[in-house]
């Protein structure tokens, strides 16, 4: 993970200083959100203006409900991605100043939302996070995201710049930042007491399988999660993760939870979840762990008319294991191991019925 960040990842998003580069890619990003039937999304920016007005502008466009924000980082990174980038003065205020303005500006407009986003703990200074904390607590309609426990040298890092904090989840519990509408991505290194915290604060962990293996992070416990009670939903981190396609996500959710866990040295077996489980995780389990619940995923009379019709005969495998189904859940299987984008014949967000993408 940390030293992908440091070649890859900072410098790429040093880039989106760039408004027309940050434009062009938040254009391309949406459009594969909708080409791979997402209609909701929660998402990380970076920590310059233009990529936050760039994501809006691009979601509005299409009618895509999302959620994102201003990264704030203004230490143990370069130049180019802290916030506000360039300025030598006042970093940590501005950045705070740039959030509530952006806050303000685009929070609840139409089927937007401002994610207050501290990027992790290493990157954020305390007055930062205090200053994050702080606008969460004005807006408690506003969502908190950012990451946690998604890597042992990771959480390393976190224990040597807060040796005070019980554990990373810690961290982010002691300046206020656990509440509902607040989702950490990842949460694979944790313990007993920090499902319990996540499930007494209604906070929630976005569960990332992909990218989870694709940076060789660990293991998702999804039976401890399951067994804490606490909210999790799946998705992609298309950052590191290797797909837009919740199809792929599933499939890998699937397998991860199938795998032995270790546990204080020893190995646990791994959970079979159901393919009904899965659709709900994506949907409207995702939609209750971003605070959604009753508004998006699912097609309960108040919810938003977002829906994806489905061609079960799109490939001919996947129209041979379709009509060979004989429950709905071996139907529902058959497009988690074999769907992908081709799958989609129409998305519908919010009453507008748009084709699928070829």
């Amino acid at each position: 993970l940390l030293p992908w960040l440091t070649r890859y990842t900072f410098v790429e998003e040093a880039r989106f200083a760039d408004p027309a580069h940050a434009q062009a890619v938040a254009q391309a990003f949406v459009a594969e959100l909708h080409r791979h039937g997402v209609t909701t999304a929660m998402a990380f920016a970076t920590a310059h203006k233009p990529s936050v007005q760039a994501l809006f502008e691009a979601a509005q466009a299409v009618g895509l409900r999302l959620v994102t924000g201003l990264c704030l980082m203004d230490r143990n990174a370069p130049d180019a991605v802290r916030n506000p980038p360039g300025l030598t003065t006042d970093r940590t205020e501005q950045s705070l100043l740039d959030s509530a303005e952006l806050l303000a500006q685009w929070h609840g407009r139409g089927r937007l939302g401002y994610a207050i986003t501290p990027r992790f703990a290493p990157t954020c200074s305390d007055a930062q996070m205090a200053g994050a904390a702080e606008l969460a607590a004005r807006h408690p309609s506003a969502w908190v995201q950012s990451h946690v426990a998604e890597n042992v040298d990771e959480v390393a890092w976190v224990r040597s710049l807060y040796p005070q904090a019980r554990s990373y989840l810690d961290v982010y519990h002691r300046f206020g930042l656990l509440r509902p509408r607040a989702v950490y991505a990842h949460g694979i290194h944790l313990d007993g007491a920090d499902r319990q915290l996540l499930r007494d604060t209604g906070t929630a962990v976005a569960f990332c399988p992909t990218s989870n293996w694709f940076l060789g992070s660990g293991l998702f416990d999804v039976d401890a999660a399951q067994r804490a009670q606490m909210m999790f939903g799946l998705a992609s981190d298309v950052g590191a993760g290797l797909s837009f396609s919740p199809f792929e996500t599933m499939k890998a959710a699937y397998c991860t939870a199938r795998m032995a866990v270790t546990q204080g040295g020893v190995a646990k077996p791994g959970l079979s979840l159901t393919p009904s489980r899965l659709w709900w995780l994506h949907t409207a389990g995702a939609a209750r762990a971003m605070g959604l619940d009753g508004q998006s995923g699912n097609l309960a009379v108040g919810c938003d008319a977002d829906w994806l019709l489905l061609n079960p005969q799109a490939t001919p495998l996947l129209a041979r294991r379709t009509a060979a189904a004989r429950t709905l859940e071996e139907w529902l299987f058959a497009f988690i191991v074999l769907a992908d984008d081709r799958a989609l014949a129409e998305v519908h967000l919010a009453h507008r019925a748009l084709p699928a993408m070829a």
